[in-house]
Protein backbone atom coordinates (compact mmCIF):
# COMPACT_ATOMS: atom_id res chain seq x y z
CA UNK A 1 0.00 0.00 0.00
CA UNK A 2 1.39 3.46 -1.12
CA UNK A 3 1.80 6.07 1.90
CA UNK A 4 2.53 10.17 1.39
CA UNK A 5 4.91 11.37 3.91
CA UNK A 6 4.63 15.41 3.30
CA UNK A 7 5.01 18.20 4.27
CA UNK A 8 3.03 21.34 5.44
CA UNK A 9 4.59 23.30 3.09
CA UNK A 10 3.60 20.96 0.30
CA UNK A 11 7.32 19.75 -0.44
CA UNK A 12 5.91 16.29 -1.11
CA UNK A 13 8.21 12.95 -2.69
CA UNK A 14 5.74 12.43 -4.96
CA UNK A 15 3.69 15.15 -7.83
CA UNK A 16 0.42 15.77 -7.98
CA UNK A 17 -0.65 15.75 -11.43
CA UNK A 18 -1.09 12.38 -11.12
CA UNK A 19 -3.78 12.24 -9.00
CA UNK A 20 -6.81 9.79 -10.01
CA UNK A 21 -9.96 11.47 -10.91
CA UNK A 22 -13.13 10.67 -9.26
CA UNK A 23 -13.64 7.41 -10.52
CA UNK A 24 -10.41 6.19 -9.97
CA UNK A 25 -8.90 3.41 -7.82
CA UNK A 26 -10.83 4.17 -4.43
CA UNK A 27 -8.48 5.49 -1.20
CA UNK A 28 -9.77 6.74 2.22
CA UNK A 29 -7.14 9.23 1.22
CA UNK A 30 -8.92 11.98 -1.15
CA UNK A 31 -7.51 14.86 -2.93
CA UNK A 32 -9.07 18.17 -2.89
CA UNK A 33 -8.64 20.99 -5.34
CA UNK A 34 -9.59 24.65 -6.41
CA UNK A 35 -9.85 25.73 -2.65
CA UNK A 36 -10.51 29.27 -1.94
CA UNK A 37 -7.13 30.67 -0.80
CA UNK A 38 -8.90 31.93 2.90
CA UNK A 39 -10.33 28.52 3.52
CA UNK A 40 -9.96 26.73 6.92
CA UNK A 41 -8.98 23.69 7.73
CA UNK A 42 -12.23 23.33 9.51
CA UNK A 43 -14.09 24.04 6.52
CA UNK A 44 -12.15 21.27 4.78
CA UNK A 45 -12.47 18.76 8.03
CA UNK A 46 -16.31 19.33 7.83
CA UNK A 47 -16.72 18.53 4.56
CA UNK A 48 -15.81 14.79 5.74
CA UNK A 49 -17.88 15.28 8.74
CA UNK A 50 -21.13 13.28 7.78
CA UNK A 51 -19.80 10.38 6.06
CA UNK A 52 -17.84 9.46 9.06
CA UNK A 53 -14.53 10.26 11.57
CA UNK A 54 -11.62 12.24 9.75
CA UNK A 55 -8.13 11.18 10.60
CA UNK A 56 -5.64 13.37 8.93
CA UNK A 57 -5.66 15.75 6.63
CA UNK A 58 -2.73 18.23 4.75
CA UNK A 59 -3.68 21.96 3.49
CA UNK A 60 -1.44 22.87 0.82
CA UNK A 61 -2.88 26.44 0.67
CA UNK A 62 0.27 28.13 -1.72
CA UNK A 63 -1.48 24.85 -4.40
CA UNK A 64 -5.38 25.45 -3.31
CA UNK A 65 -5.33 21.86 -2.76
CA UNK A 66 -5.88 19.78 0.72
CA UNK A 67 -5.80 15.82 1.57
CA UNK A 68 -8.38 14.60 3.72
CA UNK A 69 -7.95 10.70 5.27
CA UNK A 70 -11.07 9.38 6.62
CA UNK A 71 -10.97 6.12 9.23
CA UNK A 72 -11.95 3.88 6.48
CA UNK A 73 -12.13 3.57 2.63
CA UNK A 74 -15.84 2.73 3.00
CA UNK A 75 -16.21 6.32 4.63
CA UNK A 76 -14.49 8.05 1.57
CA UNK A 77 -16.27 5.90 -0.93
CA UNK A 78 -19.86 7.07 0.45
CA UNK A 79 -18.29 10.88 0.24
CA UNK A 80 -16.93 10.74 -3.48
CA UNK A 81 -20.19 9.17 -4.52
CA UNK A 82 -22.08 11.77 -3.00
CA UNK A 83 -20.44 14.73 -4.17
CA UNK A 84 -19.85 13.63 -7.67
CA UNK A 85 -23.75 14.11 -7.75
CA UNK A 86 -23.65 17.22 -5.45
CA UNK A 87 -21.04 20.05 -6.26
CA UNK A 88 -19.91 20.44 -3.04
CA UNK A 89 -19.31 24.58 -2.38
CA UNK A 90 -16.87 26.71 -0.14
CA UNK A 91 -17.42 30.01 0.65
CA UNK A 92 -19.81 30.10 -2.74
CA UNK A 93 -17.21 28.61 -4.69
CA UNK A 94 -17.26 25.04 -6.11
CA UNK A 95 -14.26 22.84 -5.17
CA UNK A 96 -13.51 19.21 -6.57
CA UNK A 97 -12.76 16.31 -4.91
CA UNK A 98 -11.59 13.17 -6.02
CA UNK A 99 -9.31 9.82 -4.74
CA UNK A 100 -5.95 9.96 -3.73
CA UNK A 101 -3.18 7.33 -5.46
CA UNK A 102 -2.04 7.62 -2.01
CA UNK A 103 -3.88 4.75 0.52
CA UNK A 104 -2.19 6.51 3.65
CA UNK A 105 -1.43 10.31 4.68
CA UNK A 106 1.51 10.68 6.91
CA UNK A 107 2.05 14.50 7.95
CA UNK A 108 5.22 16.07 9.59
CA UNK A 109 3.23 17.24 12.23
CA UNK A 110 5.99 19.52 13.74
CA UNK A 111 5.11 22.06 10.23
CA UNK A 112 1.88 20.96 10.24
CA UNK A 113 0.47 22.24 14.11
CA UNK A 114 -2.43 24.24 12.95
CA UNK A 115 -4.11 21.48 11.27
CA UNK A 116 -3.17 18.63 14.03
CA UNK A 117 -4.40 20.89 16.11
CA UNK A 118 -8.26 21.33 14.89
CA UNK A 119 -8.59 17.83 13.59
CA UNK A 120 -7.59 16.79 17.23
CA UNK A 121 -10.60 19.31 18.25
CA UNK A 122 -13.18 17.35 16.11
CA UNK A 123 -11.53 13.94 17.19
CA UNK A 124 -12.29 14.64 21.07
CA UNK A 125 -15.83 15.81 19.64
CA UNK A 126 -16.19 12.79 17.43
CA UNK A 127 -15.34 10.25 20.31
CA UNK A 128 -16.87 11.94 23.27
CA UNK A 129 -13.21 12.42 24.62
CA UNK A 130 -11.14 14.97 26.60
CA UNK A 131 -9.55 17.11 24.36
CA UNK A 132 -5.60 16.41 23.90
CA UNK A 133 -2.68 19.11 24.96
CA UNK A 134 -2.10 21.46 23.09
CA UNK A 135 -6.05 21.61 21.72
CA UNK A 136 -7.84 24.91 22.07
CA UNK A 137 -11.55 23.89 22.53
CA UNK A 138 -14.47 24.74 24.80
CA UNK A 139 -15.42 22.73 27.46
CA UNK A 140 -18.86 22.34 26.57
CA UNK A 141 -17.49 21.38 22.94
CA UNK A 142 -16.02 18.08 24.43
CA UNK A 143 -17.56 17.10 27.28
CA UNK A 144 -20.04 14.38 27.03
CA UNK A 145 -23.64 15.00 26.57
CA UNK A 146 -25.64 13.86 29.28
CA UNK A 147 -28.88 13.30 27.28
CA UNK A 148 -29.46 12.22 23.51
CA UNK A 149 -32.69 14.61 22.92
CA UNK A 150 -32.47 17.72 21.50
CA UNK A 151 -34.70 20.81 21.88
CA UNK A 152 -34.66 22.52 18.85
CA UNK A 153 -36.19 26.53 18.50
CA UNK A 154 -36.46 27.83 14.84
CA UNK A 155 -36.11 31.66 14.63
CA UNK A 156 -37.05 33.78 11.34
CA UNK A 157 -38.95 31.13 10.24
CA UNK A 158 -39.92 32.74 6.60
CA UNK A 159 -40.45 29.58 5.37
CA UNK A 160 -42.09 26.61 7.24
CA UNK A 161 -40.29 24.15 8.40
CA UNK A 162 -41.35 20.40 8.69
CA UNK A 163 -40.81 17.45 10.66
CA UNK A 164 -39.31 16.01 7.64
CA UNK A 165 -37.26 18.38 6.64
CA UNK A 166 -35.66 18.15 10.41
CA UNK A 167 -35.27 14.74 9.99
CA UNK A 168 -33.71 15.40 6.37
CA UNK A 169 -30.90 17.76 8.49
CA UNK A 170 -30.25 15.87 11.64
CA UNK A 171 -29.96 12.16 10.46
CA UNK A 172 -26.48 13.37 9.11
CA UNK A 173 -25.27 13.43 12.30
CA UNK A 174 -26.31 9.72 13.61
CA UNK A 175 -29.90 7.67 14.02
CA UNK A 176 -33.17 9.93 14.58
CA UNK A 177 -35.02 7.86 16.38
CA UNK A 178 -37.99 10.67 17.71
CA UNK A 179 -39.30 13.98 16.57
CA UNK A 180 -42.09 15.71 18.37
CA UNK A 181 -43.06 19.22 16.79
CA UNK A 182 -44.93 22.14 18.86
CA UNK A 183 -45.63 25.22 19.22
CA UNK A 184 -44.56 27.35 22.24
CA UNK A 185 -44.48 31.31 22.85
CA UNK A 186 -45.35 32.12 18.89
CA UNK A 187 -42.34 30.18 18.44
CA UNK A 188 -41.77 26.61 16.38
CA UNK A 189 -39.60 24.18 18.63
CA UNK A 190 -38.64 20.55 18.58
CA UNK A 191 -37.71 17.85 20.79
CA UNK A 192 -35.71 15.65 18.91
CA UNK A 193 -34.02 12.21 19.61
CA UNK A 194 -30.53 9.69 18.71
CA UNK A 195 -30.13 6.79 19.35
CA UNK A 196 -26.32 7.68 21.25
CA UNK A 197 -25.64 10.82 22.93
CA UNK A 198 -22.98 11.55 21.23
CA UNK A 199 -24.60 12.10 17.67
CA UNK A 200 -26.86 14.83 19.75
CA UNK A 201 -23.42 16.36 20.61
CA UNK A 202 -21.79 16.89 17.03
CA UNK A 203 -25.25 17.82 15.45
CA UNK A 204 -25.57 20.77 17.58
CA UNK A 205 -21.74 21.53 17.74
CA UNK A 206 -22.08 21.92 13.78
CA UNK A 207 -25.79 23.30 13.49
CA UNK A 208 -26.25 25.52 16.35
CA UNK A 209 -26.66 29.23 14.67
CA UNK A 210 -27.36 27.43 10.98
CA UNK A 211 -29.50 28.18 8.86
CA UNK A 212 -31.56 26.00 7.33
CA UNK A 213 -32.09 28.06 4.16
CA UNK A 214 -30.38 30.81 3.11
CA UNK A 215 -31.07 33.94 5.39
CA UNK A 216 -33.82 32.37 7.48
CA UNK A 217 -35.25 29.67 9.56
CA UNK A 218 -32.26 29.72 11.92
CA UNK A 219 -31.11 26.68 14.18
CA UNK A 220 -31.22 27.59 18.08
CA UNK A 221 -30.12 24.11 19.85
CA UNK A 222 -29.34 23.23 23.19
CA UNK A 223 -29.77 19.72 25.37
CA UNK A 224 -33.36 18.53 26.51
CA UNK A 225 -33.99 17.75 30.52
CA UNK A 226 -35.66 14.73 29.15
CA UNK A 227 -33.47 12.20 27.84
CA UNK A 228 -36.47 9.67 26.19
CA UNK A 229 -39.78 10.67 24.06
CA UNK A 230 -42.70 9.45 24.50
CA UNK A 231 -44.39 9.34 21.04
CA UNK A 232 -48.34 8.83 21.20
CA UNK A 233 -48.77 9.43 17.35
CA UNK A 234 -46.77 9.37 13.82
CA UNK A 235 -48.27 12.23 11.74
CA UNK A 236 -47.17 15.76 10.60
CA UNK A 237 -46.64 16.63 14.39
CA UNK A 238 -44.16 13.68 15.72
CA UNK A 239 -42.71 10.59 14.76
CA UNK A 240 -41.57 7.88 16.44
CA UNK A 241 -39.11 6.06 13.41
CA UNK A 242 -38.90 2.83 15.50
CA UNK A 243 -42.43 2.36 15.49
CA UNK A 244 -44.00 2.58 12.14
CA UNK A 245 -47.13 1.15 13.59
CA UNK A 246 -48.38 3.96 15.81
CA UNK A 247 -51.99 5.58 15.33
CA UNK A 248 -52.17 8.99 13.28
CA UNK A 249 -54.25 10.09 16.32
CA UNK A 250 -56.20 13.73 15.95
CA UNK A 251 -58.67 12.11 13.09
CA UNK A 252 -55.90 12.46 10.63
CA UNK A 253 -55.97 9.61 8.07
CA UNK A 254 -53.89 6.41 9.54
CA UNK A 255 -50.27 6.16 7.89
CA UNK A 256 -49.94 4.29 4.96
CA UNK A 257 -48.43 0.94 5.71
CA UNK A 258 -45.98 1.36 2.39
CA UNK A 259 -44.76 4.34 4.45
CA UNK A 260 -44.76 2.45 7.55
CA UNK A 261 -42.54 -0.27 5.80
CA UNK A 262 -40.38 2.90 4.70
CA UNK A 263 -39.87 4.45 8.03
CA UNK A 264 -38.74 0.72 9.54
CA UNK A 265 -36.12 0.58 6.93
CA UNK A 266 -34.60 3.89 6.87
CA UNK A 267 -34.51 3.44 10.22
CA UNK A 268 -32.23 0.63 9.49
CA UNK A 269 -30.80 2.53 7.04
CA UNK A 270 -29.44 5.27 9.30
CA UNK A 271 -28.01 2.96 11.56
CA UNK A 272 -25.55 2.09 9.19
CA UNK A 273 -22.09 4.41 9.51
CA UNK A 274 -21.84 6.59 6.77
CA UNK A 275 -25.04 5.81 4.64
CA UNK A 276 -27.00 8.38 3.08
CA UNK A 277 -30.80 8.38 3.35
CA UNK A 278 -33.15 9.42 0.27
CA UNK A 279 -32.77 13.46 0.44
CA UNK A 280 -35.93 15.33 0.59
CA UNK A 281 -33.38 18.29 1.08
CA UNK A 282 -30.88 19.10 -1.96
CA UNK A 283 -26.90 19.10 -0.69
CA UNK A 284 -27.94 18.52 2.64
CA UNK A 285 -25.29 16.09 4.09
CA UNK A 286 -22.87 19.41 1.88
CA UNK A 287 -25.04 21.45 3.47
CA UNK A 288 -24.44 19.84 7.06
CA UNK A 289 -21.18 19.80 6.65
CA UNK A 290 -20.21 23.74 5.52
CA UNK A 291 -22.91 24.65 8.82
CA UNK A 292 -20.06 23.10 10.65
CA UNK A 293 -17.39 25.62 9.28
CA UNK A 294 -20.19 28.54 9.69
CA UNK A 295 -20.29 29.64 6.16
CA UNK A 296 -23.64 29.08 4.47
CA UNK A 297 -27.04 28.01 5.10
CA UNK A 298 -28.22 24.61 5.48
CA UNK A 299 -29.38 23.05 2.23
CA UNK A 300 -27.21 24.85 0.12
CA UNK A 301 -29.64 25.75 -2.51
CA UNK A 302 -29.88 29.51 -2.91
CA UNK A 303 -26.60 28.74 -5.85
CA UNK A 304 -25.42 32.33 -5.30
CA UNK A 305 -28.78 33.88 -5.40
CA UNK A 306 -29.51 33.12 -8.96
CA UNK A 307 -33.14 33.23 -9.44
CA UNK A 308 -32.98 32.48 -13.06
CA UNK A 309 -33.58 29.01 -14.98
CA UNK A 310 -32.38 28.01 -18.44
CA UNK A 311 -34.55 25.41 -19.44
CA UNK A 312 -33.79 23.59 -22.94
CA UNK A 313 -34.75 20.58 -25.02
CA UNK A 314 -38.72 21.95 -25.19
CA UNK A 315 -40.86 20.77 -27.51
CA UNK A 316 -41.40 24.72 -29.03
CA UNK A 317 -44.41 23.72 -31.00
CA UNK A 318 -46.42 23.26 -27.93
CA UNK A 319 -44.45 24.94 -24.72
CA UNK A 320 -46.04 28.29 -24.02
CA UNK A 321 -44.72 31.11 -21.29
CA UNK A 322 -47.93 29.91 -19.61
CA UNK A 323 -47.23 25.96 -19.62
CA UNK A 324 -43.90 26.73 -18.04
CA UNK A 325 -45.55 29.81 -15.39
CA UNK A 326 -47.69 26.35 -14.30
CA UNK A 327 -45.55 23.68 -14.01
CA UNK A 328 -42.21 25.64 -12.49
CA UNK A 329 -44.94 27.40 -10.75
CA UNK A 330 -45.39 24.07 -8.50
CA UNK A 331 -41.41 24.40 -6.94
CA UNK A 332 -41.30 28.67 -6.41
CA UNK A 333 -43.36 31.61 -7.62
CA UNK A 334 -42.26 32.52 -11.25
CA UNK A 335 -42.23 36.30 -12.03
CA UNK A 336 -41.06 36.22 -15.80
CA UNK A 337 -40.84 34.01 -18.36
CA UNK A 338 -39.01 34.12 -21.89
CA UNK A 339 -38.81 31.64 -24.60
CA UNK A 340 -35.74 32.64 -26.72
CA UNK A 341 -36.58 34.10 -30.15
CA UNK A 342 -33.77 32.22 -32.47
CA UNK A 343 -33.91 29.12 -30.21
CA UNK A 344 -37.26 28.56 -29.33
CA UNK A 345 -36.43 25.32 -27.53
CA UNK A 346 -34.83 27.08 -24.51
CA UNK A 347 -36.49 29.54 -22.54
CA UNK A 348 -35.65 31.39 -19.93
CA UNK A 349 -37.41 31.33 -16.03
CA UNK A 350 -37.15 34.11 -13.29
CA UNK A 351 -38.38 32.81 -9.87
CA UNK A 352 -38.50 34.60 -6.63
CA UNK A 353 -35.81 33.41 -5.13
CA UNK A 354 -32.40 31.33 -5.42
CA UNK A 355 -33.84 28.87 -3.40
CA UNK A 356 -36.94 28.22 -5.55
CA UNK A 357 -35.05 28.19 -8.42
CA UNK A 358 -32.55 25.22 -7.10
CA UNK A 359 -35.79 23.57 -6.10
CA UNK A 360 -36.98 23.56 -9.28
CA UNK A 361 -33.80 22.74 -10.76
CA UNK A 362 -33.58 19.70 -8.78
CA UNK A 363 -37.29 18.54 -9.25
CA UNK A 364 -37.68 19.30 -12.98
CA UNK A 365 -34.70 18.05 -14.75
CA UNK A 366 -34.62 15.21 -16.65
CA UNK A 367 -38.74 15.39 -16.55
CA UNK A 368 -40.24 14.36 -19.53
CA UNK A 369 -42.68 17.37 -20.84
CA UNK A 370 -44.80 17.11 -24.19
CA UNK A 371 -42.82 14.18 -25.40
CA UNK A 372 -39.09 15.67 -24.78
CA UNK A 373 -37.02 15.16 -22.19
CA UNK A 374 -35.90 18.72 -20.89
CA UNK A 375 -33.04 20.21 -19.14
CA UNK A 376 -32.87 22.56 -16.56
CA UNK A 377 -29.44 24.50 -15.31
CA UNK A 378 -28.89 27.76 -13.40
CA UNK A 379 -28.69 30.77 -16.16
CA UNK A 380 -25.54 32.81 -16.24
CA UNK A 381 -28.38 35.64 -16.47
CA UNK A 382 -29.59 37.54 -13.09
CA UNK A 383 -32.52 38.75 -14.45
CA UNK A 384 -34.96 38.29 -17.39
CA UNK A 385 -35.43 41.14 -19.26
CA UNK A 386 -39.11 42.32 -20.95
CA UNK A 387 -39.19 43.48 -24.34
CA UNK A 388 -38.84 47.07 -25.11
CA UNK A 389 -41.79 48.85 -25.27
CA UNK A 390 -43.32 48.79 -28.60
CA UNK A 391 -41.67 45.65 -30.00
CA UNK A 392 -43.87 42.88 -30.79
CA UNK A 393 -41.36 39.62 -29.21
CA UNK A 394 -44.67 37.56 -30.52
CA UNK A 395 -45.58 36.61 -27.35
CA UNK A 396 -42.72 35.02 -26.01
CA UNK A 397 -41.71 36.87 -23.04
CA UNK A 398 -44.36 37.11 -20.15
CA UNK A 399 -44.27 38.79 -16.89
CA UNK A 400 -46.26 36.80 -14.46
CA UNK A 401 -45.01 38.91 -11.14
CA UNK A 402 -48.60 40.29 -10.00
CA UNK A 403 -50.06 36.72 -10.96
CA UNK A 404 -53.10 35.68 -8.71
CA UNK A 405 -51.73 32.36 -9.30
CA UNK A 406 -48.56 32.66 -7.37
CA UNK A 407 -48.58 29.35 -4.76
CA UNK A 408 -45.57 30.69 -2.18
CA UNK A 409 -46.84 34.57 -1.60
CA UNK A 410 -48.50 34.41 1.93
CA UNK A 411 -45.92 33.20 4.67
CA UNK A 412 -46.51 30.11 6.48
CA UNK A 413 -48.49 28.82 3.51
CA UNK A 414 -49.25 25.04 4.07
CA UNK A 415 -48.41 25.00 0.15
CA UNK A 416 -44.26 24.66 1.40
CA UNK A 417 -45.00 21.57 3.44
CA UNK A 418 -46.71 19.84 -0.06
CA UNK A 419 -43.87 20.21 -2.45
CA UNK A 420 -42.98 17.01 -3.74
CA UNK A 421 -40.94 15.78 -7.18
CA UNK A 422 -43.45 14.75 -9.88
CA UNK A 423 -45.60 11.67 -9.81
CA UNK A 424 -48.10 9.93 -11.65
CA UNK A 425 -50.25 10.78 -8.70
CA UNK A 426 -51.97 13.90 -8.55
CA UNK A 427 -53.39 16.19 -5.09
CA UNK A 428 -56.86 17.77 -6.32
CA UNK A 429 -58.21 20.22 -4.11
CA UNK A 430 -61.09 23.13 -3.61
CA UNK A 431 -63.39 20.53 -5.40
CA UNK A 432 -66.98 21.41 -5.06
CA UNK A 433 -69.76 19.21 -3.65
CA UNK A 434 -71.77 18.77 -7.18
CA UNK A 435 -68.34 17.89 -8.64
CA UNK A 436 -68.47 13.80 -9.08
CA UNK A 437 -65.75 11.20 -9.19
CA UNK A 438 -66.27 10.19 -12.92
CA UNK A 439 -66.57 14.08 -13.60
CA UNK A 440 -63.08 14.75 -12.45
CA UNK A 441 -61.79 10.85 -14.29
CA UNK A 442 -63.70 12.38 -17.78
CA UNK A 443 -61.90 15.77 -17.27
CA UNK A 444 -58.04 14.21 -16.69
CA UNK A 445 -58.83 12.12 -19.23
CA UNK A 446 -59.37 14.60 -22.03
CA UNK A 447 -56.09 15.74 -21.45
CA UNK A 448 -54.57 12.55 -23.46
CA UNK A 449 -53.75 10.59 -20.36
CA UNK A 450 -55.19 7.45 -18.91
CA UNK A 451 -56.60 7.63 -15.41
CA UNK A 452 -55.93 4.70 -13.36
CA UNK A 453 -57.09 5.12 -9.90
CA UNK A 454 -58.83 7.71 -8.31
CA UNK A 455 -59.73 8.66 -4.32
CA UNK A 456 -61.88 11.06 -2.51
CA UNK A 457 -60.58 12.26 0.53
CA UNK A 458 -63.03 12.35 3.88
CA UNK A 459 -65.03 15.52 2.67
CA UNK A 460 -65.23 15.23 -1.14
CA UNK A 461 -63.25 18.62 -1.16
CA UNK A 462 -59.78 17.18 -1.77
CA UNK A 463 -59.09 14.11 -4.11
CA UNK A 464 -56.26 12.00 -5.40
CA UNK A 465 -55.99 10.87 -9.05
CA UNK A 466 -53.14 8.76 -10.60
CA UNK A 467 -52.29 8.70 -14.28
CA UNK A 468 -50.70 6.00 -16.42
CA UNK A 469 -47.46 7.92 -16.48
CA UNK A 470 -45.62 10.76 -14.64
CA UNK A 471 -45.47 12.41 -18.03
CA UNK A 472 -49.10 12.12 -18.11
CA UNK A 473 -49.91 13.74 -14.53
CA UNK A 474 -47.28 16.55 -15.83
CA UNK A 475 -49.50 17.55 -19.02
CA UNK A 476 -52.94 17.45 -16.66
CA UNK A 477 -51.22 19.35 -14.01
CA UNK A 478 -50.41 22.07 -16.76
CA UNK A 479 -53.86 21.81 -18.38
CA UNK A 480 -55.73 21.95 -15.23
CA UNK A 481 -54.22 23.43 -12.39
CA UNK A 482 -57.08 26.36 -11.88
CA UNK A 483 -59.69 25.35 -14.36
CA UNK A 484 -62.94 26.69 -13.32
CA UNK A 485 -65.10 23.77 -11.91
CA UNK A 486 -67.97 26.31 -11.44
CA UNK A 487 -69.65 27.61 -7.98
CA UNK A 488 -66.56 29.89 -7.57
CA UNK A 489 -64.37 26.69 -7.20
CA UNK A 490 -61.20 26.85 -8.97
CA UNK A 491 -59.11 23.43 -9.02
CA UNK A 492 -56.38 23.53 -7.63
CA UNK A 493 -53.51 20.35 -8.93
CA UNK A 494 -50.41 19.36 -7.44
CA UNK A 495 -48.26 16.06 -7.44
CA UNK A 496 -48.62 13.97 -4.30
CA UNK A 497 -46.09 11.50 -2.46
CA UNK A 498 -48.48 9.54 -1.95
CA UNK A 499 -49.77 6.14 -3.98
CA UNK A 500 -53.20 4.64 -4.41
Amino acid sequence: MSSMVVTANGNDSKKFKGEDKMDGAPSRVLHIRKLPGEVTETEVIALGLPFGKVTNILMLKGKNQAFLELATEEAAITMVNYYSAVTPHLRNQPIYIQYSNHKELKTDNTLNQRAQAVLQAVTAVQTANTPLSGTTVSESAVTPAQSPVLRIIIDNMYYPVTLDVLHQIFSKFGAVLKIITFTKNNQFQALLQYGDPVNAQQAKLALDGQNIYNACCTLRIDFSKLVNLNVKYNNDKSRDYTRPDLPSGDGQPALDPAIAAAFAKETSLLAVPGALSPLAIPNAAAAAAAAAAGRVGMPGVSAGGNTVLLVSNLNEEMVTPQSLFTLFGVYGDVQRVKILYNKKDSALIQMADGNQSQLAMNHLNGQKMYGKIIRVTLSKHQTVQLPREGLDDQGLTKDFGNSPLHRFKKPGSKNFQNIFPPSATLHLSNIPPSVAEEDLRTLFANTGGTVKAFKFFQDHKMALLQMATVEEAIQALIDLHNYNLGENHHLRVSFSKSTI
